[in-house]
C-alpha cells in the first residue's frame, strides 16, 4: 500500500495510490495520515479497502510529505562506508545520530530554498523509516514490528553551517525546505527487500549518486533497536538512514547547489522526487 497526502499546503487530504497510479481520496475514512492513524485500528482497515471504491482525484494536485505532525526527525550520519570516505571521515564504531528540524519537512516536488547566506548547500538521497507504534528498548529481532513503512527523503545539508560553524551538525540540517519527504509512505510488504534497493540522485540530469541500500553499515532493524535504547520512538517519527557517495562535499573540487538547479532522486519501490532550487526571499 502506498499512502500519500495531497493538496495545497495547510489543506492536505489523506489518500492512497492505486495500482494504475491514480490518487484515491481517503478523507471519508480517515482524517489524516499521522502517528495517531498509524498506531490505530484504522491503519489495518485502510489496508482492507478496495482502492476502486474510493473517489478518484482528478487533475494534478500538490503532493505533500506523506506523514503529518511528525514528532521526531532522526538522522543517521556516515552510514555508508564509501560516503564516510568521501567526506574524509572514519566509519563510526556505532551509529552517529542527530536531529533534523521537523519544520524542514516539505513535499517531494516543492521548491528547495537556499538560506540567504548559504554557499555550500548539498544534496543527500536517503531511505526513510516511519515508525508505527511506540518503540522503547526494543530488540533488533523485534524492530520491524514497530515500522509502519518506508519513504524517500532528500536530507539536504548546508555544509558551512554543519561543519565550519561551532556546535552540532543540526545547524546545517534543519533549514526550511531541507527535508523533502515522500511522495509515499510505502508499507513493508510492498517495498520488498529494503536491504537491497537502488538509491540514486541526479543533478541537472547528471547521475551523481548511484548506490544501493545493501552497502549501509547499520541496517534498518539495528537502527530502530539502537535508537530506541536512547529515546522512545513514537508513531509518526521518521528515521533517515544515511546517504551513499556522490554528494557535492565529496567532489574535487566540491560542488554545491545554486539557484536554478534541479534535483531528481528515487529509490526502488518508493517513487521519485523532483525539486527546483531557489534562493529564499521575503
Amino acid at each position: 500500500m502506498k499512502l500519500l497526502r495531497f493538496g495545497d499546503a495547510g489543506h492536505e487530504k489523506p489518500g492512497l495510490m492505486d495500482a494504475e497510479g491514480n490518487i484515491r481520496d481517503l478523507s471519508a475514512h480517515i482524517n489524516e495520515i499521522d502517528g495517531e492513524f498509524l498506531s490505530s485500528d484504522d491503519f489495518a482497515k485502510v489496508r482492507d479497502l478496495n482502492p476502486e471504491s474510493l473517489p478518484r482525484v482528478t487533475g494534478n494536485p500538490r503532493i505533500a510529505g506523506p506523514v503529518s505532525r511528525v514528532g521526531k526527525f532522526i538522522c543517521v550520519g556516515l552510514n555508508y562506508a564509501d560516503h564516510a570516505r568521501e567526506s574524509g571521515m572514519e566509519v563510526p564504531p556505532e551509529p552517529v545520530l542527530f536531529m533534523k528540524a521537523t519544520s524542514a519537512i516539505s513535499g517531494p516536488f516543492d521548491q528547495v530554498e537556499l538560506p540567504p547566506r548559504s554557499e555550500k548547500s548539498d544534496w543527500e538521497v536517503e531511505l526513510g523509516v516511519v515508525i508505527g507504534k511506540e518503540a522503547k528498548y526494543v530488540s533488533e529481532a523485534e524492530a520491524m514490528d514497530y515500522v509502519a513503512g518506508f519513504c524517500l527523503i532528500n536530507d539536504l545539508s548546508e555544509r558551512e553551517f554543519q561543519i565550519e560553524k561551532q556546535g552540532q551538525w543540526m545547524k546545517g540540517k534543519g533549514c526550511d525546505t531541507f527535508g523533502p519527504t515522500g511522495p509515499y509512505l510505502v508499507t513493508p510488504e510492498e517495498v520488498g527487500d529494503f536491504n537491497n534497493l537502488s538509491i540514486w540522485l541526479e543533478l541537472n540530469g547528471e547521475r551523481v549518486q548511484n548506490g544501493n541500500t545493501n552497502t549501509m553499515v547499520y541496517k534498518v532493524p539495528f537502527l530502530v533497536h539502537y535508537i530506541s535504547q536512547f529515546m522512545s520512538l513514537q508513531p509518526g517519527d521518521i528515521i533517515s538512514t544515511g546517504t551513499p557517495p556522490g554528494v557535492g562535499l565529496g567532489m574535487n573540487p566540491p560542488k554545491y547547489l545554486k539557484e536554478g538547479d534541479v534535483m531528481r532522486l528515487g529509490i526502488d519501490n518508493l517513487g521519485e522526487q523532483r525539486q527546483e532550487v531557489v534562493r529564499y526571499s521575503k
